[in-house]
């Protein structure tokens, strides 16, 4: 055989790879609404930059047939690349192979870009639409899933680890997007769940669809297990570009500073205005968001999940934040126990990855009632605080309005490590809210006036003493814990200067194992 005569039976084999299941099965995948995993890779990175890694695996299992059935590539797409000229690893799951199920050689193709990953520094982000384990090969294809698991435990926290679900995700198949830091669907395309709808029938007898169990609008409000709900996979690929913009490649530097030309002492007078003179009033947070971050961009993280609450990524002067922020448009800003979780599984990414955390607080305390003490607020309300506790990252905190009871502590105050609080004039700081505390500190008064009319106008007098005397901003500042009151408008000129003088922070915890959190 000539040299001419090899070249040309790699380039036959490399289009045999690139058709996967074949034409009919690439056009089936087309008319469901979806594309193919090299076309995926291809939407995701840079033009021209991928680099195949196994093109030419294929299974080892003769049982069932399967002697006779075999693929170039084996179901799953492997390789490195880059977003914006920043490298990532990638694999892409397809569904033409053996409808993407995972064997032996597919789990050993993941774990190597897995592996090469963490050893140069850089992110991963895996893009599923697969069957599940492939049954054929029993064991083997769930001692692949246990390696990828351990893989992706071991990369938590080193390398950002991102999973789409393009397509059906269920069985042990959820686990590994579940242990990476952001999930992505797409809307009628993709469902996850752990136990299909007919297993759920017979057991439960429940009648449910795919959609209505694990699919992105479900997961996305519902169980907050999915972070971005995208209305078509190509809108998912570039959320994900987005995302990785924000991220550094590794836990060993810090997040890339963009250029900016978005003034840094850019004044909005609609903020001096922007909190109701009533303090039961509502507004929505995400309008001082838009206004005081660089050129009003936010990317908000799981947007329809516990909405009292708002999570996101934003830049001040080009460098990268996490910004946590009460919503008053919702419950109140109250924090619950999904908001809880929701908040604290995201200063904890930010902590991992060296990304600042901006929080913005207008928040009355916790949520009362049995539904949440039987669902254990105290053990979720305290991932919160401690999450802010623990993290090491710069952290400038502004309080806007409402800043009562053990609420106030777990926002990220002073007392968590919080670096530079701040807060507007319209801040109430206090241990709850003036009529609660005119109940308590005057009850025997109380008692004894019997007049309505009377009593009214006492409560309104020692509200407005305890309005004066406690809920304000001066008292805390008095104390340190507030390092100072400043101009609504000013906010963004502020959160910066603090950001940049807490560029070189150097901040640690005790050395330990791990830390044993309330999960």
């Amino acid at each position: 055989m000539t040299i001419e005569d090899k070249i040309k039976e790699l380039t036959e084999m490399r289009a045999k790879a690139r058709l996967g299941g074949g034409e009919a099965r690439i056009k089936s995948q087309h008319e469901k609404g979806k594309f193919t995993a090299r076309e995926r890779i291809d939407m995701l990175l840079d033009e021209g930059s991928f680099e195949e890694f196994d093109m030419f695996v294929s299974h080892r299992t003769v049982d069932f047939g399967l002697d006779k059935q075999s693929y170039l590539s084996d179901g799953v797409v492997t390789g490195y690349g880059t977003i914006d000229g920043r490298l990532v690893y990638v694999f892409s799951q397809d569904f033409t192979v053996f409808g993407g199920s995972l064997s032996e050689m597919y789990a050993q193709k993941i774990c190597k870009v897995m592996d090469m990953a963490m050893k140069v520094g850089a992110p991963v982000i895996g893009i599923n639409d697969s069957g599940g384990a492939r049954i054929q090969e029993g064991v083997k294809s769930l001692g692949g899933y246990a390696d990828i698991f351990q893989r992706n435990i071991m990369a938590s926290g080193v390398i950002p680890q991102i999973s789409a679900i393009f397509g059906p995700c269920a069985g042990g198949a959820v686990y590994s997007p579940a242990l990476t830091d952001f999930i992505i669907m797409s809307k009628e395309t993709s469902y996850m769940f752990v136990t299909g709808p007919k297993v759920v029938k017979t057991v439960t007898g429940e009648t449910v669809t795919d959609e209505e169990l694990g699919g992105a609008q479900v997961h996305g409000s519902k169980s907050g297990v999915t972070h971005f709900v995208a209305d078509d996979e190509q809108e998912g690929i570039l959320l994900i570009r987005k995302l990785i913009s924000y991220m550094p490649q590794n836990n060993l530097e810090d997040p890339p500073v963009l250029p900016c030309d978005d003034p840094i002492d850019r004044l909005d007078d609609l903020l001096n205005t922007i909190i109701p003179e009533n303090p039961n009033k509502p507004y929505d947070v995400k309008d001082v968001i838009h206004s005081i971050v660089d050129y009003n961009e936010f990317v908000e993280v799981q947007r329809h999940y516990a909405p009292n609450i708002i999570t996101g990524f934003s830049r001040f002067n080009g460098i990268p934040v996490g910004i946590v922020a009460n919503q008053p448009a919702y419950l109140a800003g109250v924090l619950d126990i999904n908001a809880s979780r929701k908040a604290a599984r995201f200063v904890r990414f930010c902590d991992a990855f060296n990304i600042p955390v901006v929080t913005l607080v207008d928040v009355p305390g916790f949520l009362p009632g049995t539904a949440q003490e039987y669902g254990g607020i105290i053990i979720h309300g305290a991932k919160l605080l401690y999450a802010y506790g623990e993290a090491t990252v710069p952290k400038v905190t502004v309080i806007l309005r409402k800043a009562y009871g053990g609420a106030y502590d777990v926002m990220s105050s002073k007392h968590l490590r919080g670096d530079i609080n701040y807060a507007w004039p319209t801040a109430e700081i206090a241990v709850m809210g003036p009529r609660g505390a005119i109940e308590v500190l005057h009850a025997k008064e109380l008692k004894e006036i019997t007049d309505p009319q009377k009593r009214l106008e006492f409560v309104n007098e020692k509200e407005a003493e305890y309005k004066a005397k406690f809920a304000t901003p001066y008292v805390a500042a008095k104390y340190g814990y507030i390092d100072d009151v400043i101009e609504p408008r000013n906010t963004r000129f502020r959160i910066i200067r603090a950001l940049q003088a807490l560029a070189t922070k150097k901040d640690s915890n005790p050395p330990k194992k791990h830390s044993n959190l309330p999960l």
